[in-house]
């Protein structure tokens, strides 16, 4: 398959994971693409936002990385805030949400008493509630331990952000909810989905592209396939501007 020049991706991380979970993906992009991963602030060497920011400081910190002229990809939390972001933004060619549909919590997906339990738990030990969620999160995938050691394989033992950026992440992940926005969205939305991804309800999975063979990290078990899917999303916009 040919893309067209000029298709470019911003990619979005979730919650706890920075920018470097995007790197399975590098052998798999057409030449023609160009892809930027970007982090949120708080990891990696972006700045940390105040105590307590609001989606307006959230949205003055990440303008000069989320270009109007690009599609951005927003994996899990990333595409929560990558969502609420349009009201506050130059909207995008396309948002691709990743894993994630209109909020977090959902029937059949993760239920806020779940959400609750997990925001308790890392109120007692940041460090091994994040561990857990690691844990937790690729258990949708088709090989659970391959895709565990991948993940310690990226990241280090601890979360690369601090214990305000990933509290104030929980916040988020309990109360956005886009439902509303994405109604009058301002650009088209496409849902990308494994289909075995255990954080995703019924009423998600049934509205989105499913990633056979794949969980909530699809850029672990099915990283070509994620990347072709990604790079077509982009090449729509790149012929629709041609």
């Amino acid at each position: 398959m040919s893309h067209p020049v000029g298709a470019r991706l911003v990619l979005l991380s979730g919650w706890g994971i920075d920018k470097r979970i995007w790197q399975t993906l590098d052998s798999y992009w057409p030449s023609s693409i160009e892809h930027h991963a970007v982090d949120w602030p708080g990891y990696g060497e972006h700045p940390t936002l105040a105590e307590n920011a609001t989606i307006d400081q959230l949205a003055s910190a990440m303008a000069s990385h989320l270009p109007a002229d690009a599609v951005w990809v927003g994996w899990s939390l990333g595409g929560l805030l990558a969502g609420a972001l349009l009201d506050k933004l130059p909207a995008p060619r396309r948002l691709i949400l990743l894993g994630i549909g209109d909020r977090f919590c959902t029937d059949g997906g993760v239920s806020e008493t779940e959400l609750l339990r997990f925001r308790r738990a890392f109120n007692r030990n940041p460090t091994a509630a994040w561990q857990h969620f690691l844990r937790w999160q690729v258990q949708g995938e088709p090989c659970v331990r391959n895709a565990h050691r991948q993940l310690q394989t990226l990241l280090d033992d601890h979360p690369n952000a601090d214990h305000r950026t990933l509290s104030h992440g929980l916040d988020w992940l309990a109360h956005t909810d886009n439902t509303q926005r994405f109604e009058n969205a301002p650009c088209p939305i496409i849902r990308v989905v494994g289909k075995h991804d255990p954080f995703v309800g019924p009423s998600t999975r049934d509205r989105a592209m499913l990633i056979a063979n794949a969980g909530h990290c699809p850029m672990l078990s099915q990283p070509a396939q994620l990347a072709l899917m990604l790079a077509e999303q982009a090449s729509l916009t790149a012929k629709e501007l041609a």
